[in-house]
């Protein structure tokens, strides 16, 4: 893979979670990044990205941005040989799933990529998709070919009433294909993380899995966690296949990144070894009857996301990734012991009397 300096390059949601760790990839390869935020000004959210850039052989260019605005990424990817579209918002609790949503992502997608179709410099667009583009609940592995999810495979079963964030990743990434395959300026490659754990640059990471890691260090998982079916990968390897979807001569098509196919319970017990003899880090499994019965009152789950995802061994097929991308996978262990670490010095238990 050889990373091209000669032209800037593009990442719309710079300051995100994962577009970051790209970021930081980028500048210490000596990349010009041109760096898409809603605003500029809000120098505070931007410190950990100008203390990288200060540090490092790249430079990095701050533009003003809306997903939502038309036309409102035309300053910013003049010039951009490759852009990377990162920008998408992560939340499962939403008001209004329509507007919070799929409309950022859907039409953000659109504005991005349209604009790079009219932006001559453009020759790749990297979209951070997801595994939730391929699955809704980890009972889907079960009618894959071999019970294994593939890049092949396309979520079916996600809506605007259930798991609408799915829905929004999988109506985003059609729409990216979409305009793709109706042009030849650029070439469009997809990378499909499952759920993104390890540590973040910003000192207040936003990302949903904050909050999962969260209560395996504030006693909320203190009697037990569920075997809720997931696949996992570090943050740090999603930046390195990112630079690999960009860079790569080759690289075509959809990648799952997850570098493990796990559950809730077991990234728990990641932790007892460093931190179970001063943070409640669940050791055992909460039975699937109680979550069922409970989890809706507690934390809003609905007892079909319990059923289809509970004691459901998810599995996906990452060797696409490997071969085309080159990638290898750091073990979970350790991700998710510097991600608790940075928790822990960012005084996130706290409150519930943890230290």
């Amino acid at each position: 893979m050889r990373i091209s300096t000669d032209a800037p390059v593009l990442v719309t949601g710079a300051t995100g979670y994962v577009a970051g760790w790209l970021v930081k990839e980028l500048l210490e390869a000596g990349v010009t990044v041109h760096a898409a935020i809603r605003d500029p000004a809000a120098t505070h959210r931007l410190s950990h990205l100008t203390a990288i850039a200060e540090k490092a052989p790249g430079e990095i260019r701050f533009f003003r941005a809306d997903l939502l605005q038309p036309d409102s990424y035309e300053d910013a990817m003049q010039g951009c040989s490759v852009v990377f579209h990162t920008a998408s918002p992560f939340t499962v609790t939403v008001r209004n799933p329509q507007k919070e949503l799929v409309d950022p992502a859907v039409l953000g997608t659109r504005n991005v990529l349209e604009t790079a179709v009219a932006t001559p410099s453009v020759t790749r667009v990297v979209v951070t998709s997801s595994c939730a583009a391929i699955y809704t609940d980890a009972i889907d592995c079960r009618k894959a070919p071999g019970g294994v999810l593939t890049e092949d495979i396309w979520n079916t079963t996600a809506s605007l009433a259930y798991q609408p964030y799915s829905y929004s990743k999988t109506l985003a990434e059609k729409e990216a294909w979409k305009i793709a395959h109706g042009q030849d300026r650029f070439r469009l490659v997809t990378v499909n993380p499952s759920l993104v754990i390890g540590p973040a640059l910003a000192k207040k990471p936003t990302s949903e899995s904050f909050n999962i890691v969260r209560q395996m260090g504030d006693g909320t998982m203190k009697q037990g966690a569920p075997k809720l079916g997931i696949g996992v990968v570090d943050v740090r390897d999603l930046a390195r296949a990112h630079m690999a979807a960009g860079f790569s001569a080759d690289a075509e098509g959809r990648h799952i990144i997850s570098g493990h196919n796990t559950n809730i319970l077991e990234l728990g017990k990641s932790l007892i070894d460093k931190y179970g003899d001063r943070y409640p880090v669940p050791r055992k499994s909460l039975p699937k009857w109680i979550v069922w019965a409970v989890g809706p009152l507690v934390s809003g789950i609905s007892r079909k996301f319990v059923t289809n995802n509970v004691d459901v061994k998810w599995r996906a097929d990452n060797t696409k990734s490997r071969h085309a991308l080159g990638m290898s996978y750091r073990p979970y262990k350790e991700s998710m012991e510097d991600m608790f670490q940075q928790m822990i010095e960012a005084g996130a238990f706290r409150k519930q009397g943890y230290r």
